[in-house]
């Protein structure tokens, strides 16, 4: 049963991680485009 009960709290924390985790996705993913414009806005 203990196992049970430890399995079922964490979840919140967890989400915490996952939006965290999304937020520096996406961070990065702006940061690669940015990049990628940056490129294109040079070589023409």
């Amino acid at each position: 049963m203990s196992s049970e009960i430890m399995d079922a709290e964490p979840d919140q924390p967890d989400q915490a991680a996952v939006e965290s985790e999304r937020g520096a996705l996406v961070a990065v993913l702006v940061m690669v485009l940015l990049g990628v414009a940056g490129i294109f806005a040079v070589s023409t």
